[in-house]
């Protein structure tokens, strides 16, 4: 059965269902949540399928000749971190629904909605079981499509300006991309199947800058949706300006398509190239480490401010995963996943905020825990986490990257080892100003957190608490397919 195809398909089928059948405005979120948790039972029962014990290989794989012309094939398959990221897009999506249920608007627009965070679900799907470069390559832009209307539909008074910066640096990556997509099929070994990943890996150039080049291309593509300073700018602006529940998904996961590229692309299909620019890729990876978290403690938005400390950990990402040793990519992988979960918690967080209050201000607020004590509570534990407090996943995956990473990149390692200083700073002082004091009269009213407010994030936090404490669930099926990305560095002679 083409298990993959179908977990694209049904969500695409039923967003294009929401947009274009008026009969179904109606029951709109009742029938994207039903959706939604079939994609979700599905994957865990594909979970429960997956060979843990061959976790670098490409399971539940399928191959169809789709434009033979140039070799282009419709190719899935899922190795152990594809599945993982596969995991977090079918958890957060229902969550997030779950999370923006009560939100009022009329039934044309709150169908559009639900029908975009479905296709965007079908999207990432596909992104992170891709094995052809060129359906990456596709997938990739055609992404853009429901990321601009959910942004520019959806959100602030600058939703506009938002979706258009978005879309601008968005395209400036992919357009690169496509140059070094078109170059690697000239450089490749040609044939029915010329993009397919698997005949590209061990791929042999004919001069070093032919690699190089190439590595550029899609590094540059990448790093934008990392993101990565300087090519960052776009997620703050994005994060204030679209919904809470579109700017979770959009940092918790399909960023992570900039580290997941590097990772099953740059790293396997340009090992010689990857090495060549590790030394300058980390040391941009630790200036996004300080200038985010930096960048946050000067911010009075808290969705800005939580965007900056994603560029502060997309930063630590990227640091391990060029420090080239099984264990900081290991923990790089396992960062992914940790980050997706706590940000995302957090990001829903602020929007509960917002709902109440009509603003992300954290000079609004104040003395909230005594007005509402567990949605203080809860808000506590996720910052907590965001800084990296043992016993949850943040942690673990954090000091893997860290270690693994001290003997490639001491200094890069110290330097950003103040990165975890610093989020101490910019999560204890938000708590500080939000929660504590005297509560104004403004804020005497807040509600507390509502039954579907808790089910969208606790959960996380129980994920986060899991994985804190037994790691091994997680890093098993990273272990295998970060061997075989160190394996296809060392075979290049670095």
């Amino acid at each position: 059965m083409a298990i993959l195809t179908i977990l694209i398909a049904v969500p695409a089928v039923a967003g294009l269902a929401l947009l274009t059948i008026p009969q179904l405005r109606a029951v709109a979120r009742q029938f994207a949540l039903a959706v939604a948790g079939l994609e979700l039972a599905a994957v865990i029962g594909m979970l429960a399928a997956f060979d843990r014990g061959d976790a670098g290989a490409f399971q539940f794989a399928e191959t169809y000749s789709w434009i033979p012309q140039i070799g282009a094939s419709w190719a899935l398959g899922i190795n152990g971190i594809g599945l993982s990221l596969i995991l977090l897009a079918a958890l957060l999506t229902p969550l997030t629904m779950l999370a923006g249920w009560t939100e009022d608007e009329e039934e044309s627009r709150r169908a559009q909605y639900y029908g975009l965070l479905l296709i965007t679900l079908a999207f990432m799907v596909g992104i992170f079981a891709a094995r052809d470069v060129f359906l990456f390559y596709v997938l990739f832009e055609a992404m853009l499509l429901p990321l601009y209307f959910l942004i520019g539909s959806f959100g602030g008074e600058q939703r506009r300006y938002a979706a258009v910066k978005f879309l601008i640096y968005s395209l400036l990556g992919g357009l690169v991309m496509l140059v070094a997509v078109i170059a690697l099929y000239f450089a490749g070994p040609g044939g029915d199947q010329a993009f397919l990943t698997d005949n590209l890996t061990g791929l042999t150039y004919d001069a070093p800058w032919i690699e190089n080049l190439l590595f550029l291309g899609f590094f540059f593509a990448f790093a934008i949706k990392a993101p990565m300073v300087p090519v960052h700018t776009w997620l703050p602006t994005v994060a204030e300006s679209a919904r809470a529940g579109t700017t979770t998904l959009l940092v918790a996961v399909l960023d992570k398509v900039g580290t997941f590229g590097m990772l099953t692309l740059c790293l396997t299909l340009f090992p010689a190239a990857s090495a060549w620019a590790a030394p300058v890729v980390i040391v941009l990876a630790v200036i996004s480490v300080i200038y985010g978290a930096l960048a946050a403690i000067g911010q009075d938005n808290m969705f800005r401010l939580v965007a900056f400390t994603s560029v502060s950990h997309f930063g630590i990402m990227v640091l391990g995963i060029f420090a080239f040793t099984r264990t900081s990519i290991e923990g790089a992988t396992f960062y992914m996943v940790s980050h997706g979960l706590s940000t995302g918690a957090l990001f829903l967080l602020v929007g509960f905020l917002v709902k109440r209050h009509g603003t992300a201000s954290v000079e609004a607020y104040g003395g909230l825990q005594r007005v509402v004590p567990v949605f203080a509570g809860t808000f506590l534990i996720v910052g907590l986490s965001a800084l990296a407090l043992p016993g949850m996943s943040p942690f673990a995956s954090e000091i893997m990257v860290l270690i693994g990473s001290y003997e490639a990149a001491r200094w890069g390692v110290i330097i950003a080892a103040l990165g975890v200083i610093l989020a101490a700073l910019y999560i204890l002082l938000t708590y500080k100003k939000v929660f504590t004091g005297p509560a104004p009269k403004a804020m005497e009213p807040t509600k507390e957190l509502s039954l579907m407010e808790r089910v969208a994030v606790w959960p996380l936090i129980v994920a986060m608490l899991v994985l804190g404490f037994v790691p091994a669930l997680a890093v098993n099926y990273f272990k295998d397919p970060s061997a075989a990305i160190v394996v296809s560095v060392e075979e290049a002679g670095l």
